[in-house]
């Protein structure tokens, strides 16, 4: 059993849970290494204390199962057949507990898996995973790098592309074509190149608005690479610009280095959104800043936690997270930088290095 197992068996004796039934495809593969998306077809992860787990895959992909996974006992089902016929195989009728995923688990599924394995009481284990995938491995870290890497090559390549009179999807298009064409596994969430005015929209659609001259630009992007997920935004200047933007610019450069500069175990999440704030505040750009400091990253590119300054849970050793102040000024401009930070035992690890420094491009 690796590190990520014995820490669930842990828990699970902990919370004196007996069994628990698997269905996130993100969790199978945490546990299991494979990756699989099952579409409408049943994906599950038998765990129990005194058993060796079992790990539920349609029939398809039973091969891609077997070399993937760390797993030996691997239960298949076909299009015909029942797949909660598999549960009742492995699981014992009328178990005293049973942990569910309570975030995952539809309706109809619930109802199907309590007819099969009438559980006498069920748990949500949601919370359990998810205080186990907070702290990252060293391997998680240096995946989570790895896919780093790959978007600021992504990204590098990229803006050397950008010429005014191109549009913000023709941009996107190129970048999306240079992750596949560097081995990503594809866009951790949809690639935002955000021209002028739309800059000032924190999650604006990127459209047909044609970059020019003057204004500012804005990427924000990240992708899956072997199961981890990277994300990183950088503003632009393409050509130059007035000092009202560098102004901005520079604001959310120093909030981004300030809250960097403050992460170390001990102190809380909404410190760290409250020191970004406070820069941007003292600038007159309060008001501007409209969103969370970030969030946490992993196999999912938005995971626990969320850094506001709301948020008093304490840093530790082995967090992952973003760094992401803003200052959208609507009609006129945005800026965000983002960066992918790691807590150390002494301080922080900056998982992104791409340059800060506001860059001419695209004259």
């Amino acid at each position: 059993m690796n590190e990520k197992w014995n820490s669930l068996m842990k828990a699970m004796e902990k919370e004196s849970l007996p069994a628990m039934l698997i269905t996130d495809p993100k969790h199978v593969y945490y546990l299991s290494g494979f990756a699989c998306d099952p579409h409408e077809r049943f994906l599950g992860l038998i765990v129990s204390q005194h058993e060796e787990p079992v790990l539920i895959v349609p029939a398809l992909d039973e091969d891609k199962a077997a070399s993937a996974s760390s797993l030996k006992r691997i239960a298949t089902h076909a299009d015909t057949d029942n797949p909660y016929d598999l549960l009742k195989q492995h699981l014992p009728h009328g178990i005293p507990l049973l942990g569910i995923e309570k975030n995952h688990m539809s309706l109809q599924r619930f109802e199907a898996l309590d007819h099969a394995v009438q559980a006498q009481r069920y748990a949500d284990a949601g919370p359990m995973l998810q205080s186990m995938r907070l702290i990252k491995t060293e391997d998680e870290l240096g995946r989570m790098k790895d896919a780093v890497n790959l978007i600021e090559d992504v990204l590098r390549q990229g803006v050397s592309k950008v010429r005014t009179g191109m549009t913000e999807i023709e941009v996107v298009a190129e970048l999306e074509y240079l992750m596949k064409k560097l081995g990503a596994d594809g866009p951790s969430f949809s690639t935002m190149v955000l021209a002028g005015e739309n800059s000032a929209l924190p999650h604006g659609i990127p459209g047909t608005r044609i970059i020019q001259e003057g204004e500012l630009l804005l990427f924000d992007l990240g992708v899956y690479l072997n199961g981890y997920a990277s994300d990183i935004t950088r503003t632009f200047a393409v050509g130059e610009v007035n000092a009202a933007c560098k102004e901005i610019y520079d604001t959310v450069l120093a909030a981004n280095e300030a809250a960097i500069a403050a992460v170390k175990p001990g102190v809380t999440f909404g410190s760290l959104d409250r020191t970004a704030r406070q820069v941007i505040t003292e600038k007159g750009y309060g008001p501007y800043f409209t969103h969370r400091l970030g969030h946490g990253l992993g196999i999912d590119v938005h995971e626990y936690p969320s850094i506001h300054d709301q948020n008093e849970d304490r840093l530790q050793a082995g967090m992952a997270f973003t760094i992401e102040p803003g200052i959208y000024v609507p009609q006129v401009a945005g800026v965000r930088i983002e960066d992918d930070v790691a807590v150390t035992e002494t301080g922080v690890k900056v998982l992104t290095s791409y340059p800060k420094e506001l860059t001419v491009i695209g004259v």
